[in-house]
């Protein structure tokens, strides 16, 4: 069995700081478990575009994962900057998944059209942005975990 190699990131300053546990993060690598997903790297970063970008950039280009979850830094405050982060080491956009987690969670709350999170796609790894809370972290990549395996397989140039 291929696993699913996967990197995780979250970004908050309190966390970095060692002011707060992150339990998003770890919430994340136990559900990508349930899809063959294992974290093959695990950090936390202050709320900085250069901090992000320089370790989407290293899981993309130099660990070559299939998968990086990002949580944290999709709210609106101006230290909020993971979607901006993304947006400058994608190549291509995947807007249906961050749409997806939104409609699902609408369900739940209507907060959750306030997420900025964006997801997409750099050589062959995606890239997801979550929000920051454990609750939001389960309703939004409990939406689109079903649809990561098949979207990889996609990325590979597998059947549609």
């Amino acid at each position: 069995m291929s696993f699913i190699e996967t990197a995780v990131l979250t970004s908050s300053d309190r966390c970095s700081k060692g002011q707060a546990e992150d339990v998003s993060g770890k919430l994340v690598s136990e559900m990508i478990k349930t899809i063959g997903g294992r974290t093959a790297a695990y950090d936390i970063v202050p709320d900085e575009i250069p901090a992000i970008t320089e370790k989407l950039l290293h899981y993309c280009e130099k660990l070559k994962v299939n998968l990086v979850i990002t949580t944290g830094g999709t709210g609106f405050s101006g230290r909020d900057v993971t979607p901006e982060a993304t947006e400058a080491v994608i190549e291509r956009n995947i807007p249906g998944l961050p749409e997806l987690m939104r409609a699902e969670g609408l369900k739940i709350t209507r907060k959750a059209v306030l997420s900025r999170g964006i997801a997409g796609i750099r050589g062959n790894t995606i890239i997801i942005n979550l929000p920051g809370s454990p609750k939001a972290v389960k309703e939004s990549l409990g939406a689109v975990l079903d649809l990561i395996p098949h979207s990889l397989e996609m990325l590979k140039g597998g059947a549609h």
